[in-house]
């Protein structure tokens, strides 16, 4: 018997309601290495696809942003135990999509898998750093609480492939919002895998989409669907984040702008809680304290 045999190439797919599709107008485009080296074949997502990914986080939004924040944090520590049991992998692609040396892109793995393990502990803690009491004239108690927008459309970063992407996801649904992503056009790879993992873990299907293909294609019907809530421009050029925000104002979604610190290199630093705050609404609630009048009687 011949030892050849022939690899078994990876079919990447979408990551939509918790199912892998392929797109549903069955094109695909050619992922390459920055030296142009033939990587793989991505799903060509259409804008049918993009809807499609809308409905599906639509329905999984009323469970997760229901779940107790405790929950959330270990169904997001989940992940990252499953990301750590693929580090090699992730090593491998990202090496691949950046361009890095097997040491430089295994720091980068070792950081997203940090970085999520950051946000998953900030589930139950959010709440006690933008929530509170509210001092007012009168018998009452006056309580402010953060509750997720909903649906939100994430433009992955282009260049930091994995790092930037868990740090752009991560915070989204740590929050009790799902998500929409639209992975990084150049190298999607990470992304595609990124929901395999999520696949496997405990996060419910529709919780996170994966779409691949020409962010301007995508990113513009989700900036305009009337039940997408919030749009992360990290990954848009100024010219499309422009564009992007025009479409998002039609029903008043709440925007993060793309600033300087999203470039590659800034995604290392310490990521602070504006990414966990961004879409949050603050929710008011009124209580009597129990005092009836002047005379001090209470019930």
């Amino acid at each position: 018997m011949s030892d050849a045999r022939l690899s078994v190439l990876k079919t990447y797919k979408l990551y939509v309601g918790g199912k892998f599709p392929r797109s549903e107008s069955g094109r695909v485009y050619e992922v390459t290495d920055p030296k142009g080296k033939w990587l793989a074949n991505a799903p060509l997502s259409s804008r049918k696809d993009a809807r499609d990914a809308v409905v599906a986080a639509r329905k999984a939004f009323g469970g997760w942003a229901g779940a107790t924040a405790y929950n959330r944090g270990q169904v997001l520590y989940r992940v990252a135990e499953m990301l750590e049991g693929r580090r090699e992998q992730f090593v491998r692609e990202v090496a691949d999509a950046e361009g890095l040396s097997k040491s430089k892109a295994a720091a980068v793995v070792d950081a997203a898998v940090d970085r999520w393990v950051w946000y998953a502990g900030w589930t139950d803690k959010i709440a006690q750093v933008v929530g509170g009491a509210n001092p007012v004239a009168g018998p009452y108690l006056n309580l402010s609480t953060p509750e997720p927008t909903g649906v939100v459309a994430v433009v992955a970063p282009q260049e930091s492939s994995f790092l930037g992407l868990v740090s752009v996801v991560a915070p989204v649904i740590a929050s009790g919002n799902t998500a929409v992503v639209v992975a990084s056009e150049r190298a999607p790879l990470p992304a595609l895998s990124l929901g395999e993992v999520l696949a496997t873990s405990d996060v419910p299907g529709g919780v996170v989409n994966v779409l691949s293909g020409r962010t301007g294609e995508l990113a513009t019907p989700l900036a305009a669907h009337q039940d997408v809530n919030g749009i992360d421009l990290a990954g848009a050029d100024a010219g499309l984040a422009e564009e992007l925000e025009i479409a998002a104002a039609d029903n008043l979604k709440r925007v993060l702008r793309p600033q300087a610190v999203d470039s590659d290199a800034d995604f290392t630093a310490a990521p602070g809680t504006r990414r966990l705050t961004a879409f949050l609404e603050t929710k008011t609630v009124w209580h009597p304290t129990g005092s009836l009048g002047a005379s001090g009687s209470a019930y």
